[in-house]
């Protein structure tokens, strides 16, 4: 049934009048009738009693006449969903993350606005390390992921990577560490014998591997004294006295009493790379240009 036929069956139930229905819709009268007639025809039932004085619904027309409205205000919602789909206003976004990702500036600044700007988006957020991310957005589950590293990762063909920022990283110790207090800012052999805290390999895939590189050149094995598996187990430990530990720079921001952060004499960096694959749906579009946003103000 062509949906055009059912408005302009509407159009003549609402003007009874099938010259000022066509006026209305700014055809001739003829083909009007004729789209009524073959309406008509389809269904196998007379919708119109037609004399030359007047227009009326049959009984058949009247009962038809609210379905058609429905029918055409389901059709309307239907080309209105597609359509709000294609600008990314409505679907679901799976977003991966580091432990530390949402604390974040301008992932925390991203999310906040994405939700603003897209409330009827539905949100999947995931703690992902970095080998499980990449696996998950090369099968679909994640749509993008955003993951520590100091290089850029090595993706399976069909996906691409960027960077949104590049940073120094810090060193946490406990307010009575040694190495809270001394005057000069700390290097990485000076940490040759202090207990550290690490992210358990998984996680901390990419940084700690660069961190372990860099004690390798400073001529030492590092003390590995526990590996946590979350953001939180990590400052708690480290809080606690039980290792130092090496953070983003941009999670200074985030203040505990008993936690120094420390620059190194010679900077550490640690880029935050976002992944996706090059055929992004449209609500991950959508989020993509409002972190590329941010990290341009941020850059």
């Amino acid at each position: 049934m062509d949906l055009r036929h059912l408005r302009y069956f509407l159009c003549v139930a609402e003007e009874m009048h099938f010259g000022r229905a066509a006026r209305r819709l700014g055809i001739s009268q003829p083909p009007l009738s004729q789209q009524i007639r073959a309406l008509e025809d389809e269904l196998g039932v007379r919708l119109f009693d037609r004399t030359s004085r007047r227009v009326k619904l049959t009984e058949a027309g009247m009962l038809f006449a609210p379905e058609a409205r429905q029918t055409l205000a389901q059709a309307d919602h239907a080309a209105q969903t597609a359509r709000r789909a294609q600008r990314g206003e409505i679907g679901h976004l799976a977003l991966g993350f580091t432990p530390s990702g949402p604390f974040v500036q301008i992932v925390g600044n991203a999310l906040s606005r994405f939700r603003d700007a897209h409330p009827e988006v539905q949100l999947s957020l995931q703690e992902r390390g970095r080998d499980e991310q990449i696996a998950r957005v090369e099968e679909g589950e994640l749509d993008i992921g955003l993951i520590r590293g100091s290089t850029k990762p090595c993706l399976p063909k069909g996906m691409v990577s960027r960077c949104l920022i590049t940073e120094d990283m810090l060193l946490a110790v406990r307010a009575d560490h040694p190495l809270a207090v001394r005057p000069a800012d700390p290097q990485i052999a000076d940490l040759a014998d202090v207990p550290l805290v690490l992210y358990a390999p998984a996680i901390g895939a990419g940084f700690n591997e660069h961190f372990l590189a860099l004690c390798d050149h400073a001529g030492f094995q590092p003390r590995i004294a526990h590996e946590a598996s979350s953001f939180a187990t990590l400052l708690g430990l480290v809080s606690a006295g039980f290792g130092a530990t090496i953070l983003a720079r941009s999670l200074e921001r985030l203040h505990i009493d008993t936690l120094v952060y420390r620059r190194l004499d010679a900077p550490v960096t640690s880029r935050l790379l976002m992944i996706h694959r090059a055929d992004l749906s449209p609500t991950a579009r959508a989020f993509r240009a409002v972190i590329e946003a941010e990290a341009a103000c941020h850059g």
